[in-house]
């Protein structure tokens, strides 16, 4: 396939839905009909575009339009039908296999539609968000079915042998303690009876975080910044937090034992310092509870 070939399957929804215009808003980007303002980066091998009812894996960044990213990361998922014109669904079906592009959407539809949260303080209204999507791959169901019965097999032996790991880790630190039902492994270091962490509260923490080994990956104590979100909102930190966040209070302090599906799974993080299928320690300190959503 050629290069110049690459370039109409990539935008070959665009092509087909009407001509688009040079973007007035975004200097070298052009607009489809339903307003979404986009730009292709590079061209992969795909021949083909994403389609609805595909599985896709893609890494992702979000950005305020003032360039400030507020997500990055790899995700695998089924891609829908756009429930609403200018979703970020046709961005990604604007691409084919191997293809990055850039794109402004609206920032409001997307975060109370296809998020279905409230819209961040730090986003206004009417405010767009930039798009940046690398497109890896694009399976049909049949081909998704097939290696997830694949994958399932071996997750089943990998998730027994995690365990065997946790286990030698807690009995070498000579740790008593038991699992919550998700896997999770919360050590109480000081506990409090001032605020509780509820859903909806402004919360600022502490955390460090390091391999079995010992090795610090990272540490808002020694970057002397404390990290602020509000609880309950999705993707602000990992689900073994988010979980040992909600039976923490103010004040308190925990060490966390977080297995891989609860930490960075099967991609890693997006740096690559945090390999995919590790298990974590973190050491947790709510510093502070604010009633409400106060960012």
């Amino acid at each position: 396939m050629t290069k110049s070939s690459g370039i109409l399957l990539a935008f070959l929804v665009v092509a087909t839905v009407g001509c688009s215009n040079r973007s007035k808003l975004f200097p070298g980007f052009s607009v489809t009909p339903t307003g979404i303002h986009y730009k292709l980066i590079s061209l992969g091998n795909g021949t083909s575009t994403a389609k609805p009812s595909n599985y896709i894996t893609a890494s992702i960044s979000y950005r305020t339009a003032k360039d400030s990213v507020f997500f990055q990361g790899t995700r695998q998922f089924q891609l829908a039908q756009s429930s609403y014109e200018g979703s970020i669904d046709e961005c990604f079906m604007m691409l084919a296999e191997g293809d990055s592009g850039a794109f402004y959407i609206k920032a409001l539809p997307f975060f109370t539609q296809t998020l279905e949260t409230k819209l961040p303080t730090f986003i206004g209204v009417n405010d767009y968000m930039r798009v940046d999507i690398r497109l890896h791959s694009i399976k049909t169901q049949e081909e998704f079915k097939k290696d997830m019965e694949a994958f399932l097999s071996w997750i089943e032996d990998f998730g027994d042998y995690e365990k065997v790991i946790i286990r030698q880790y807690i009995d070498g630190q000579k740790l008593s303690v038991e699992p919550t039902p998700s896997g999770l492994y919360i050590i109480p270091q000081i506990r409090t009876e001032r605020a509780p962490v509820e859903k909806g509260d402004t919360i600022t923490i502490h955390y460090e975080g390091r391999f079995f080994d010992g090795r610090i990956f990272d540490s808002t104590r020694k970057r002397n910044e404390p990290f602020q979100l509000v609880y309950g909102d999705k993707w602000q930190v990992i689900p073994g937090i988010d979980e040992a966040l909600g039976t923490m209070r103010e004040g308190e302090k925990s060490m966390l034992i977080v297995p891989s599906h609860l930490a960075f799974g099967q991609q890693g993080n997006t740096s690559g310092i945090i390999p995919p299928f590790t298990s974590l320690v973190f050491e947790l300190e709510v510093v502070e509870v604010k009633k409400g959503v106060q960012l």
